[in-house]
């Protein structure tokens, strides 16, 4: 695989818990289904449950599993941390530095291999690695466009907003927002979202997501969201950017 033709996506949120990892897992198994080699990489991952073998970081693990990737964890997630904090600040407890030439070279072993590698941030944008290096300077560093997930509830449309100016401002490629639902709940806010979000920006919206209830069974789940994924989402959009990684 020449690195010329790998192409790489930040998968970035408007919040914590809007549904970046369950939209990483709908790409990834969309993807896949299409024949496309997947790489997965999770930068820092905080919340971390302790087993056996050490802290678990099982965002990173759902993603690896959507991918069929056989990768070793500690590739797709070479930071992991059991305070759920910002990675910055959860390192600095820990007594760590997280190292963002690292997790280039992380990515760079990915592209190497991979058609595709998918990235998944903590948080938004701005929520910070080390120091005042964020997540927007790591996708900078990276040249990765971005994917912005929203979670549709009341703040949605600011938090969105905010957002996109934050990556405009920084020089990312938007490739769009999806909408997801989190929650099954429904209120007004829910309701007029999407048409407000719409009327308020030009970047565009590549579909929304209904809460989806899954069943902790990867098989079963991976065709349950990945129909989902290219029945709600513009997958030529996604797939028709294409941005070299070379020289990373």
């Amino acid at each position: 695989m020449d690195r010329r033709d790998a192409t790489g996506v930040l998968i970035t949120g408007t919040d914590t818990g809007v549904g970046k990892t369950v939209v990483g897992c709908g790409l990834a198994a969309a993807l896949t289904a299409r024949g496309k080699r997947v790489g997965v990489l999770k930068p820092a991952e905080t919340g971390c449950p302790q087993r056996p073998g050490g802290l678990y970081p099982q965002d990173a693990a759902r993603l690896a599993a959507f991918a069929h990737s056989s990768l070793p964890l500690d590739e797709v997630c070479p930071y992991r941390f059991a305070p759920p904090l910002a990675p910055s600040v959860a390192a600095e407890l820990a007594g760590r530095r997280i190292d963002s030439g690292r997790i280039a070279e992380h990515f760079r072993r990915q592209a190497a291999s991979h058609d595709v590698v998918i990235v998944e941030g903590a948080g938004g944008l701005l929520v910070p690695l080390h120091g005042r290096y964020a997540f927007a300077d790591l996708a900078v560093e990276l040249r990765l466009p971005v994917v912005v997930v929203v979670g549709s509830k009341l703040g949605a449309l600011n938090h969105a907003l905010l957002t996109f100016e934050c990556a405009q401002a920084r020089g990312l490629p938007l490739l769009g927002y999806i909408l997801n639902h989190p929650s099954p709940d429904s209120d007004l806010a829910i309701q007029t979202n999407a048409q407000t979000l719409a009327g308020l920006t030009d970047v565009p919206c590549l579909g929304q997501l209904p809460f989806m209830s899954l069943r902790n069974d990867v098989a079963a789940d991976r065709v349950l969201l990945g129909r989902q994924f290219d029945a709600a989402i513009d997958m030529q959009r996604l797939l028709g950017y294409s941005r070299p990684v070379e020289g990373v």
